[in-house]
């Protein structure tokens, strides 16, 4: 089956975080239609683990107004070509105050690829030593703790995590028996 063409494109929104545009398209099939875009730079996902324990961080998530736990991640928008590890040992950093001995490379996946390009790189962080937090403004009231595997699986079947992406990473370090 042949591919989508683009026809058109332009940008409709875009701000420092993520550009949106709307694409004219032709289909296989002949018929013209729109799809709407959502660019965001790659982000990166940490599982900090150690001893049968995982780090999280709970921060506010002002779309959906409200406060969740999660595996540390970000990206920088402002240097969009930092080294995937370069970036997940300094959100790691950021976020917890965790510095990691060893970062193992688990694995690429895409956020929601429906609607947007961006895709996720995930870490598992080991041999941690914890410091002090440094956290972005954007990052205002971000608490972090360690959690037993068994409780933090818990938390995903009782719906208090809610975060697909460390879902799926956690799923991902799981089938890799990393974790």
């Amino acid at each position: 089956m042949s591919e989508i063409k683009q026809l058109d494109t332009k940008i409709v929104y875009q701000n420092r975080w993520m550009t949106v545009r709307e694409d004219r398209v032709k289909r296989p099939s002949g018929a013209e239609g729109i799809y709407g875009v959502v660019e965001k730079p790659d982000f990166v996902v940490i599982i900090p683990y150690e001893k049968g324990m995982v780090f999280l961080v709970e921060q506010y998530r002002y779309a959906v107004q409200k406060r969740f736990w999660e595996f540390p991640q970000g990206s920088w928008e402002l240097k969009p070509d930092t080294a995937p590890e370069q970036l997940a040992t300094a959100e790691l950093k950021e976020e917890t105050g965790l510095t990691a001995d060893k970062m193992h490379y688990v694995g690429y996946q895409y956020q929601g690829y429906g609607y947007a390009n961006q895709g996720y790189h995930i870490f598992l962080a080991t041999g941690l030593t914890q410091g002090k937090k440094e956290l972005d403004a954007e990052e205002e009231g971000l608490i972090s703790e360690k959690f037993k595997i068994r409780e933090f699986e818990q938390m995903i079947i009782d719906g208090k995590i809610l975060d697909a992406t460390t879902t799926c990473a956690y799923a991902l370090a799981k089938m890799k028996e990393l974790i």
